[in-house]
C-alpha cells in the first residue's frame, strides 16, 4: 500500500504533466507517426507527406528480379505507413508493376494510387484512362492526373464527370518544369482541381512566389515532383556535412535534409521521391517524422545549402 507521501509524489507528477503545453505532448505522442496532411478539398481525409514516384525505378518489365527488390520497397512502404504511389502511362511497365505486386501483396486498401493521362483527344483519354484502370488492378483510381498539361481542356471535362461517377476519387495537373507555372496557375482559377502536381526543391524555389501560395488559398492539394532535381543535388553536397544543427529536426542525411525542406512548407501535401532500393526508401521516409523546420530555420537550411 502505497504512503501518503508517494500518493502526493504521483499527484504533483500528474499535475506538472497537464501543464505542459498541449504542442509539446502532441509531439511526443506523434513522434512514432508519419506526419499527415489534409486534402484540402476533403480534409477529413489526410495523406502522409512522403509519397513513392515510379518513374524509371518501378519500370521492371517481367523481371523477377527487379521485382522481387520492388516488393520488398513496397512491404516496407505500407508497413511504415506512407501510401501514395505516383505512376503513368510515360514511365513503361511502372502501371502494371505496381498493380501486380500492390494484388500480390494485398495491399491495395492500404495505398493511394495516382496516376496520369497522356495524350489527346476525349476518345483516347478515355481508353488509356481504362488501361490503366485494368493495368493497375483497382476499379477506382484515387487521383487521376493529365499529365504535364496535355489536352488539359479535353481531359478536365471527361475527369469530372469521372469523379461524379465514381471511378476517380480526385484529380488535378501535372507538370515537371517552372515554365508551366504560368499555365498552372491559369488552371487553377479557371478549372478548380483537387490537386497539382509540379517540380519544388530547395536549388529550385520559384514555386514559393506565386504557384505555393495560391494553391494554398484556393485550398488544392499539392504533390512534389523532382525533389532531388534527378540527383543534382546530391552531386553539390558530395563529400560534405550536414551542419550540426540539422540534428534538431532529426536530419541524418542529406537525402532528409532536402524532403525535409520540402514537407515543411505548409502548401506541399506530399513529396513523391522515386526509389527502387529498400535503404533509399527507409531513408527518405524518415524526413515524413516530426519535426520539422518553420520559417527562419527553413531560411537557414537554403543559406547552408548555398554556401556549399
Amino acid at each position: 500500500m502505497k504512503t501518503r507521501r508517494e500518493i502526493l509524489k504521483i499527484m504533483l507528477a500528474a499535475s506538472a504533466t497537464s501543464a505542459l503545453p498541449f504542442r509539446l505532448i502532441s509531439h511526443h505522442q506523434d513522434a512514432n507517426s508519419m506526419i499527415k496532411r489534409p486534402i484540402p478539398c476533403s480534409p477529413k481525409e489526410s495523406l502522409p507527406v512522403v509519397g513513392l514516384g515510379t518513374w524509371q525505378t518501378f519500370d521492371a518489365g517481367q523481371s523477377e528480379e527487379e521485382r522481387a527488390a520492388l516488393r520488398q520497397v513496397l512491404t516496407m512502404f505500407v508497413t511504415k505507413g506512407a501510401s501514395v504511389v505516383d505512376s503513368s502511362p510515360m514511365y513503361g511497365s511502372s502501371e502494371t508493376v505496381v498493380g501486380d505486386l500492390s494484388g500480390e501483396l494485398k495491399i491495395r486498401d492500404r495505398l493511394f494510387l495516382a496516376t496520369k493521362v497522356w495524350t489527346s483527344g476525349r476518345q483516347a483519354g478515355i481508353d488509356q484512362m481504362n488501361q490503366s484502370l485494368s493495368k493497375m488492378k483497382t476499379s477506382q483510381m484515387d487521383l487521376m492526373q493529365i499529365h504535364n498539361l496535355v489536352d488539359a481542356q479535353t481531359h478536365s471535362k471527361t475527369l469530372r464527370e469521372w469523379k461524379e461517377q465514381g471511378k476517380i476519387r480526385y484529380w488535378g495537373f501535372t507538370h515537371y518544369l517552372a515554365s508551366a507555372y504560368p499555365q498552372l496557375i491559369r488552371l487553377i482559377k479557371n478549372e478548380k482541381p483537387d490537386f497539382i502536381q509540379f517540380n519544388y526543391n530547395i536549388a529550385s524555389r520559384e514555386a514559393e512566389q506565386e504557384l505555393l501560395p495560391m494553391a494554398q488559398e484556393k485550398g488544392i492539394g499539392v504533390i512534389i515532383n523532382r525533389p532531388f532535381e534527378e540527383g543534382a543535388l546530391f552531386s553539390q553536397v558530395r563529400g560534405k556535412k550536414l551542419p550540426a544543427w540539422a540534428a534538431d529536426y532529426n536530419i541524418k542525411s542529406w537525402g532528409q535534409f532536402f524532403l525535409k525542406f520540402i514537407v515543411s512548407h505548409p502548401a506541399v501535401t506530399c513529396v513523391i521521391p522515386g526509389t527502387s532500393k529498400v535503404s533509399h526508401l527507409a531513408d527518405n521516409l524518415e524526413a515524413a517524422f516530426a519535426p520539422l523546420p518553420e520559417g527562419d530555420q527553413r531560411k537557414k537550411m537554403i543559406e547552408y545549402f548555398q554556401s556549399i
